[in-house]
């Protein structure tokens, strides 16, 4: 004898099915998004500085009795970003590479991502290192901790070199779709969890004008960060600027400055470098046919005019 189901229990079924469906997809997007908030990494590499607050990758180069150059890299960089015109500058100066908490080598905790905090870390290094004074070469979000940096500890800041730094929140660009999805809570931690490497080199194209090669160790510093290191540092950012603009903020600090940018960022309008007009015996340079990211595009543009500038600090410090 076959049995028979009424129409009306198999609704039930049919809902009972989709309802077990449900608890189960919530279920796992439950545990994947605490799974990635809560991830977290320690400090790697031959030079580690370890501090309370995060453990920080340091790479120095040159001679250790040069002056001395810290080099700050930009949101989802790392120390990688200035091989290109590492070699020149190591020749006469002692570089001083720091991945930024949450970046590259350095730790990447469930907090600390504000830019006071990051420019205590720069400042810690230093004090680590013996360096009593050292001018500062920032490039994009790296150029907010520079100056808070200067902020806090001025005789420590002998100039500064901003390079496609954003001035104000204004000066950004829109996001893309994808990237806008990202801070987006459930959602952002099954994308983040499930990003290839060919995303991250499409969403790492905007920062090159230029058409050239990525290095793959760029690719896997980026995949190596952490959701939450990705997401805080440009809110971070957003805040810093928010509260006051780095024209205004850099005007009262009474140090040389040289602000360079490409002008065909993708990511930062050319145009806002005028902002910067403001600080008081400001230089500004641009660079035809540049994007966001100089250095890579053009090192050795980029190297004549830091050195130029590194030149003049020099020589108004001694006449």
């Amino acid at each position: 004898m076959v049995e028979t189901v009424s129409p009306e229990a198999r609704r039930r079924r049919r809902w009972i099915v989709a309802l077990v469906a449900l608890v189960v997809v919530a279920g796992f997007l439950g545990v994947n998004t605490v799974s990635v908030l809560r991830q977290t990494t320690a400090a790697s590499g031959d030079q580690v500085v370890r501090l309370e607050d995060g453990d920080l990758r340091v790479v120095e180069d040159g001679p250790r009795d040069a002056p001395a150059l810290l080099l700050i890299h930009g949101y989802a960089g790392s120390t990688a970003w200035w091989d290109p015109v590492l070699a020149q500058l190591a020749d006469d100066y002692h570089v001083i590479r720091v991945d930024l908490l949450g970046h590259g080598g350095s730790a990447k905790p469930e907090s600390g991502y504000d830019m006071p905090a990051q420019g205590r870390r720069m400042a810690a290094v230093l004090d680590r290192l013996g360096v009593d004074r050292a001018l500062v070469i920032a490039h994009s979000m790296g150029g907010l901790v520079a100056t808070a940096l200067a902020e806090q500890r001025p005789t420590l800041v002998a100039a500064l070199a901003l390079i496609n730094t954003a001035p104000s929140n204004s000066a950004t660009t829109a996001q893309g779709f994808l990237a806008r999805l990202i801070p987006v809570p459930v959602v952002g931690e099954l994308l983040w969890r499930f990003r290839t490497d060919a995303a991250l080199r499409n969403g790492l194209g905007t920062a090159f004008y230029r058409d050239i090669p990525i290095p793959d160790r760029i690719v896997a510093d980026v995949r190596a960060m952490t959701y939450t290191s990705f997401t805080r540092s440009p809110k971070e950012s957003a805040r810093y600027r928010s509260v006051r603009p780095l024209p205004n903020r850099l005007a009262g600090l009474d140090l040389p400055l040289l602000v360079i940018f490409g002008t065909e960022d993708e990511r930062v309008h050319a145009s806002s470098a005028e902002e910067y007009r403001t600080v008081p015996g400001v230089r500004i340079e641009t660079l035809p046919g540049v994007g966001h990211t100089p250095m890579l595009e053009d090192p050795q543009r980029t190297v004549d005019l830091l050195r130029s500038f590194i030149d003049s600090v020099a020589e108004a410090e001694n006449p």
